[in-house]
């Protein structure tokens, strides 16, 4: 294993976990919330309290399987793999039984229907927070610390694949002019692609990586490094961070709430304030979705690259001012005009672009913060801060846009990124850069 080479084609592999766990939750964002407030008639806050469930149980289940998978003593699939199986296998089928409760309650109300509903959905997210830790984790175990960066900008590429995959479906299939006037609209075709997806995604990935043999390589190339860990052994093997690393790791922590904050507001209500402000509905929000998701796509390996030349905290601190830019100016022009037009895809796949600078190195910069051995912890830790930030802000922000008007969505996610770039000032630590390949021999041939 090459500490100075990515390879490549098994960091694409490793990333399809995430391409079916990023599909589900453009899905869920997207769809979930439409059904809540157009089968069951539930307002804004009550609403935001049902989306917010899956951070939650994130608060919980991330930290628990993150560190249950680090602790699992590998067998033939690896620490990490049978949770990947396990949680895929589970989301596949509860997935499937939300559209029939949706139609079932659509054709004949009852609160039996809509209980069962939120239990299956309940049921659906604690099956999807058993893997995610442990795919997000995968990569790490199978990458040298120095090309973490790099890594994870193949992981957001194949998350953003995901999600574009999914975007694109739910465009054609469900463009305004099909779903406009409609009593009720039929989202079971739709949950059944998607979880096709998931299936044969994390299919794929069983039979090409095989993770005890990669992860005991880079653990025995990691040994060869001590000078990568800046956490120190307390001689009962565990590891206590220095008082400034720990510090550093609390101002990062605290970055990744506050971005999260604004950018899930703005993910899980986009939907319904299109709806409300401008008319459109799914697929005139999944178009505008699409091509940010687009402007990351291109951006994830550029991003890796630029992050290796100038540091991860200034890609990120650039990223956050891009971020609140463009959401002020989504705001403005979601507000000026009633139609989608052209200037509004240049807004959002700098949204796009801006997502990606954060993304791509943020989860690196605090594994960098531990050894090896408690990646699945430190990942954790990441979602923690995440998922916090998650439960918190689909209520507010529906009690907001219901208080005041749905015009505050975008001011309000733009504060709220605007101050994890002063969180971000006061970290010092896992900001690792790597020499970058320059021209041609920055697109090296995929390892076998």
């Amino acid at each position: 294993m090459d500490p100075n080479k990515l390879n490549n084609k098994r960091t694409i592999l490793v990333g399809l976990a995430f391409l079916s766990i990023s599909a589900f939750w453009q899905m869920y964002d997207n769809v979930i919330q439409l059904i809540l407030g157009d089968t069951f008639h539930l307002n804004e806050t009550i609403s935001g309290v049902i989306m917010a469930a899956d951070n939650v149980l994130a608060l919980f289940l991330l930290p628990l399987f993150g560190g249950l998978s680090d602790r699992t003593k590998p067998g033939k699939l690896g620490r990490r793999t049978p949770y990947i199986l396990a949680g895929t296998a589970g989301a596949v089928i509860l997935m499937n039984i939300l559209p029939i409760l949706d139609n079932s309650y659509a054709a004949e109300a009852a609160p039996y229907k809509f209980v069962s509903f939120v239990v299956v959905l309940g049921l659906l997210l604690i099956a999807m927070g058993v893997y995610r830790s442990p795919a997000v984790a995968l990569m790490p175990d199978v990458t040298p610390k120095p090309l973490r960066s790099r890594g994870n900008a193949i992981i957001n590429l194949m998350g953003a694949v995901g999600g574009i995959i999914y975007l694109a479906i739910a465009a054609v299939m469900y463009p305004t002019s099909k779903v406009e006037g409609l009593e009720h609209v039929n989202y079971q075709p739709l949950f059944l692609i998607v979880s096709a997806i998931m299936a044969v995604a994390v299919i794929v990935l069983l039979i090409t990586i095989r993770e005890p043999k990669l992860a005991a390589e880079n653990q025995a190339l990691e040994a060869q490094h001590p000078e990568w860990n800046l956490a120190e052994d307390d001689g009962s093997g565990h590891e206590e961070l220095p008082a400034p690393v720990k510090r550093s790791l609390g101002f990062l922590l605290a970055s990744i709430a506050l971005w999260f904050i604004g950018y899930n507001g703005v993910t899980t209500w986009f939907t319904r304030y299109i709806g409300e402000v401008m008319g459109e509905g799914l697929g005139g929000a999944s178009t505008c979705l699409l091509v940010a998701t687009a402007g990351a796509i291109v951006s994830y390996i550029p991003i890796g690259i630029v992050a290796s030349k100038i540091g991860r905290k200034k890609t990120i601190q650039a990223g956050v001012i891009l971020l609140a830019a463009m959401f002020l100016a989504g705001g403005l022009l979601t507000t000026l005009f009633d139609t989608i037009v052209p200037i509004m895809f240049v807004a959002f796949a700098a949204v796009g672009l801006a997502w990606a600078a954060i993304n791509v190195n943020s989860l690196p910069m605090v594994v960098e913060m531990c050894r090896g051995s408690d990646v699945g912890k430190f990942t954790g830790y990441y979602y923690t801060a995440s998922m916090a930030a998650q439960v918190v802000t689909p209520a507010l922000a529906g009690t907001l846009m219901r208080a005041i008007g749905y015009w505050v969505l975008f001011p309000y996610a733009a504060f709220f990124v605007a101050c994890s770039f002063v969180t971000m000032h006061f970290v010092k630590h896992g900001d690792v850069k790597v020499k970058a390949k320059k021209g041609l021999e920055a697109f090296e041939d995929m390892d076998d």
